[in-house]
């Protein structure tokens, strides 16, 4: 029986039990110890005990993976045995519970098979199973195997390195000679207990990033998994989630921060009546409206009727550019990077592309740029471009010339309302979060209230007025109302389809038939019975393992209600 206790995008922390006890991964399994759960070395090869139940994981009868002959896996209770190469669609029996892949050291010191192994044999795997690889472990790779989907380890490389007098650490291997096996062994137990705690608080991407560094196969092995595996990576990672650092170039690399710039590219559509764009730099607070230097921008902003006009984005790295109206949104909201006043190539290469791209998209007719120093990023971008800042962006002489060239810009538009203002902006939010169509449905006849960034949006009809939806700070995106959930479901916006039971507390993944693959932990869940939306809450799991997995909670139901409407 496994339970996922935490995750932490592709890696996890699990508790794997049955009568003989239970197991909790990240783990390593010694080969010295006697118990429940270890490697057991004998002449004709070595049997992995898990829990009690044992298996010879090294048949007389060998396949490589350098030969390109995959074979079907082995099973023995609950446990299957799988050697490389892995194609990533091996059958394996219902009840298996744990996979072994035995000779996973042949691709350890080649990063492009490692990365592809790993993720094939993950697949193959499944959610729903144990994947335990042999022979690859050492303490500057257990963090990023982990973060691939290996849940556990044995100690036989530990070993091997140690006779020869090879110590190895976190932040490297060191010839010193004597043997060095249970030194090796204890250093990746504590590299577990570490890998362990950055995966309870949904941080292990930092992790990887620093042990990277370690070796050169290391550094390798994680730009190849970011440039070649960002589907597999990106449907584990949360749409929302803590603070985070950005203190290496790979982690611009990171799949959330991908997956932001795509849906500004693919979903986000600057509002039409904002004809003043204006760049303002970021800030180590956020989301940035709460900050006192982006406070301060908005004394000089909001002074007369053209604030309505402008369109607020501030420029930043890692994200490139950030609307305001998304910086309550993850990841804006959560990052942290090191700032210098350098920009990297690729840094500079996000905000030029992204910032085209919206311009692209707008009906922009007056830039106004109060970067200050960082002008340069955009200054050979647009003609007649205004530059506000002098020396400190808040300071009083700057703050003045933003107010002046913002009513300059505005000279000869049309005003354009408050509450005209917000709903538009507020749909350019919502085509961020659910995407155009959805979001041009749900405002459909409909009007948005309140303040940023508590907005509620009510459709009036018959002079019935039924809330859609609310945005908040706290949960950075719009939160679906019972009516806006039955909206949304008629798009086919994440369902989650159940067969026909009462909903009651929160939907298990044993419950569900069929869910979108489009839904991301932290996601609005849609839940529907016979083609009729039941309930809605936020996705525990991404729409792919709610149908692999055979326990835990699929969807933190929010909202149950009638199928039909009233």
């Amino acid at each position: 029986m496994l339970d996922v206790v935490a995750r932490s995008q592709r890696g996890r922390i699990c508790e794997y039990r049955n009568a003989s006890g239970a197991l909790r991964t990240p783990c390593v399994l010694r080969s010295d110890a006697e118990g429940t759960s270890c490697v057991i070395l004998k002449e004709g090869g070595r049997t992995v005990r898990i829990l009690g139940l044992e298996v010879a994981v090294d048949p007389l009868i060998k396949t490589s993976a350098a030969s390109g002959v995959s074979v079907q896996p082995m099973a023995k209770g609950s446990i299957a045995v799988m050697r490389l190469p892995v194609r990533g669609d091996e059958i394996l029996p219902d009840d298996a519970e744990v996979v072994i892949v035995p000779n996973a050291y042949e691709v350890k010191d080649d990063f492009r098979r490692l990365v592809d192994q790993v993720m094939r044999a993950r697949m193959a795997a499944g959610y729903g199973r144990l994947l335990v690889m042999l022979g690859i472990a050492d303490p500057a790779n257990i963090a990023l195997l982990t973060y691939m989907g290996v849940d556990a380890f044995d100690d036989g490389y530990l070993r091997v390195a140690g006779i020869g007098g090879t110590a190895l650490t976190p932040e490297g291997s060191y010839a010193v000679g004597g043997d060095q096996s249970m030194r090796n062994v204890e250093e990746a137990e504590r590299e577990v207990a570490k890998v362990r705690v950055f995966a309870q608080a949904g941080r292990l991407r930092e992790l990887v990033d620093q042990r990277s560094f370690s070796s050169a196969e290391g550094v390798a092995a994680l730009r190849v998994f970011d440039a070649d595996c960002y589907d597999y990576q990106e449907k584990s990672f949360p749409v929302n989630g803590p603070r985070f650092s950005c203190n290496t170039v790979q982690s611009l690399c990171r799949p959330d921060i991908v997956r932001y710039e795509r849906a500004m590219h693919g979903r986000y559509f600057p509002p039409r009546h904002k004809k003043i764009l204006l760049l303002l730099p970021c800030s180590a607070k956020k989301p940035y409206h709460v900050s006192k230097s982006h406070r301060l921008f908005a004394s000089a902003i909001h002074t007369a009727q053209h604030d309505t006009l402008v369109h607020e984005v501030v420029v930043t790295s890692p994200l490139g550019i950030v609307p305001r109206e998304l910086d309550v949104f993850y990841p804006a909201n959560a990052y942290d990077i090191p700032v210098t006043g350098e920009w990297k190539p690729e840094e500079r290469e996000r905000i030029r592309r992204m910032l085209a791209d919206l311009v692209s998209k707008g009906n922009y007719e007056r830039v106004v740029s109060h970067l200050g120093e960082d002008d340069a990023l955009v200054k050979d971008m647009f003609e007649g471009i205004s530059r506000t800042s002098v020396g400190d962006p808040v300071s009083p002489v700057s703050l003045r010339n933003l107010d002046g060239a913002l009513r300059a810009a505005s000279e000869g538009m049309g005003r354009v309302d408050y509450g005209a203002d917000r709903d538009a902006t507020a749909r350019a939010a919502m085509a961020f979060q659910f995407g155009p169509e959805v979001a041009g449905v749900l405002m459909e006849g409909a009007r948005a209230t309140g303040k940023y960034p508590y907005w509620k949006v009510f459709c009036e009809e018959g002079g019935r007025r039924t809330q859609m939806c609310m945005m908040s700070a706290e949960r950075g995106m719009f939160s679906l109302s019972p009516e806006g959930a039955r909206t949304a479901a008629e798009q086919g916006y994440n369902i989650v389809e159940i067969q026909s039971f009462e909903l009651k507390g929160s939907l298990f993944a044993v419950g569900v038939d069929r869910a979108d693959h489009r839904i991301r932990i932290g996601d609005e869940a849609v839940i529907v019975s016979g083609g009729k939306a039941v309930g809605v809450g936020v996705a525990e799991m991404c729409g792919e393992e709610m149908e692999q997995a055979r326990r835990g909670v699929a969807v933190r139901v929010r909202h149950k209600f009638r199928c039909s409407r009233h």
